[in-house]
């Protein structure tokens, strides 16, 4: 399969997340406290608090993201041939195709951080409502969709179906967005060959690793650690390890030298400002109640 089909059916995967969407508008939803609780959020000095925090940072702004993002920048400029006939050297870009970069990470930013808000919207109104507190499987988390597939005559087939293509439709964009990110990382720091439009002969260690990542994640299923755990742990992680570099992509994005005439302009550089610094206060706040 082309790297250029994949992505075409991660998108379309990408529709599943949409069940929170629909689920949010059939159970009662006290909307004007979810509001005012979204621009005016609650605020705890204590450790448990910190830790969801810093892992809510690390699931939305991930070490992980910054190499999937710039990597499959990379990977569309050389399906859509902007590079040169060897597909190497710099691509050819230009003021609207930077335009275009831009209305994609917003637009795709937005709609992410607006997904993950009805998730846990629904969390909360679904399952933390009626006390379960304590989610240890993909499974105990589905039932949180239990309203939406309820709503359907045949509700035990179409919860099937709809769990189903959640968890195949996010594993399948998750593998290489994870997976991916890693072997972009790995290749990239040892100059190897790497790229999804390569064939494995022809970039072997990059896809070893995409391998190995997978299988280690399948592993996690059967030697008896808690999934949902180890994926709370590894955001704090990444929330943590995002600060540094944050501030080596402010640094760098903002030198003409490197980039150009395409480095940030001020509201981008003041925005990724903001975001430094509110991450790394969570981070040494954590830091620190863990001392």
């Amino acid at each position: 399969m082309t790297y250029r089909v994949y992505i075409r059916i991660l998108k379309w995967l990408a529709l599943a997340l949409f069940s929170y969407v629909a689920t949010a508008l059939l159970v009662t939803v006290p909307w004007a406290k979810a509001l005012q609780a979204t621009v005016v959020p609650h605020i705890e000095f204590n450790q448990s608090f910190l830790f969801i925090v810093v892992a809510i940072f690390g699931t939305t702004i991930s070490p992980y993201l910054f190499f999937w993002q710039t990597s499959n920048v990379v990977e569309d400029a050389r399906a859509d041939r902007r590079n040169s006939p060897e597909l190497g050297g710099a691509p050819r870009i230009s003021r609207a195709y930077m335009r275009r970069l831009r209305v994609d990470t917003i637009v795709g930013m937005f709609f992410s951080n607006l997904m993950a808000w009805f998730v846990i919207l629904v969390g909360a109104v679904v399952l933390n409502a009626a006390g379960v507190t304590n989610i240890v499987t993909a499974a105990d988390a589905a039932k949180a969709l239990r309203p939406l597939v309820h709503s359907f005559p045949d509700s035990g087939y179409i919860a099937q179906v709809i769990f189903a293509v959640g968890v195949i439709g996010i594993g399948l964009m998750s593998v290489p967005v994870l997976a991916g990110s890693s072997a972009y990382a790995v290749t990239e720091t040892f100059k190897l060959r790497e790229g999804l439009f390569r064939k494995l002969r022809q970039a072997r260690t990059f896809y070893l690793v995409i391998i190995g990542g997978t299988i280690a994640g399948l592993i996690f299923n059967f030697v008896g650690l808690d999934p949902i755990k180890a994926l709370v742990l590894t955001a704090v992680f990444n929330g943590i390890v995002a600060v540094p570099l944050i501030f080596l992509i402010a640094r760098i994005s903002g030198r003409t030298e490197i980039l150009g005439r395409n480095r940030s302009g001020r509201l981008a550089t003041i925005v990724l400002w903001i975001a430094f610094a509110v991450m790394a206060a969570a981070s040494i706040a954590l830091l620190i109640s863990l001392l």
